[in-house]
């Protein structure tokens, strides 16, 4: 990834719905000039839980949650390029916006524990 501003990573953290199916709660698309983060309310009512990996729970959000895929598509509509980590969320993510997304382990880039969060 050259980090050139027509690149993005894509990224997004979620729980699990009624149904064990994917539930974005929160979603990133960051380029090497700017970064833009989006939290969706739950799309039903369900017993609040959440994740201790990334502190995020059901309740959380002020997006409607149907508004995730306009969401998603307005926030990379200028871009060309994408990135995310893993064939899973590479998967969901390009069939959300009809595009490819790169998956970043088949890059070789660093994965992120190994970045310098202290600078």
């Amino acid at each position: 990834m050259a980090g050139s501003s027509r690149e993005a990573v894509i990224d997004y953290e979620f729980l699990r719905g009624l149904q064990n199916e994917t539930i974005v709660k929160e979603l990133c698309v960051a380029s090497a000039i700017a970064s833009e983060t989006f939290r969706f309310k739950p799309p039903y009512k369900m017993a609040d839980h959440g994740s201790t990996e990334n502190g995020i729970y059901w309740i959380d959000g002020h997006i409607e949650h149907r508004e995730l895929h306009i969401v998603l598509n307005e926030a990379v509509a200028g871009f060309a390029h994408f990135y995310d980590n893993g064939v899973t969320k590479c998967t969901f993510l390009a069939g959300m916006t009809g595009r490819p997304i790169h998956n970043l382990e088949d890059v070789n880039f660093p994965p992120p524990d190994s970045f310098n969060h202290d600078r």
